[in-house]
């Protein structure tokens, strides 16, 4: 039987890859068409395309300060650095990138949690008292808001499910 830590850990990474209490990335993004990426409903400020790529933005950003390769972590300027200004993706490449960097991310974010030599609860010695449990918390409760939002967008499109 694994450890309660090992368990906190399985967790963690279960709550990233989504899905428990709302859709996932992979269902939220699954047959959208790309006429509608860059739509922006009436009264809301973004489109899908801005939200997905706030998404893999923000994503990295706390990846890039968990890892902190070099020890030399420079935080993007906010909000500037964390959306996208053209309201449509550029390409169904850049859609189809985005996406698969959003995974590679987590995956690789996942990694580091699933690793028995991250420390769950220190807090990192360049941040302001983060710990990795507080950023992976930040991770899924961030993506989960937005990946909804991004379903009511095509809800509002009428091309959700």
């Amino acid at each position: 039987m694994p450890d309660a830590m090992q368990r906190v850990r399985t967790e963690i990474v279960a709550q990233l890859n989504g899905g428990n209490a709302h859709a996932t990335l992979e269902q939220v993004v699954a047959d959208f068409p790309a006429q509608s990426r860059g739509a922006v409903p009436e009264g809301l400020p973004y489109s899908a395309w801005q939200l997905l790529e706030h998404i893999r933005l923000a994503q990295e950003d706390i990846l890039k300060f968990v890892v902190n390769d070099g020890g030399g972590y420079v935080a993007p300027n906010w909000p500037d650095d964390y959306w996208p200004e053209a309201a449509a993706p550029p390409s169904e490449k850049a859609w189809q990138e985005s996406i698969r960097r959003i995974e590679a991310d987590r995956k690789r974010f996942a990694e580091v949690v699933e690793n028995p030599n991250s420390d769950l609860l220190k807090p990192f010695p360049w941040g302001d008292g983060q710990t990795l449990l507080h950023e992976a918390f930040l991770i899924v409760d961030h993506t989960a808001y937005h990946l909804g939002e991004i379903v009511a967008i095509r809800r509002m499109l009428g091309v959700w499910k």
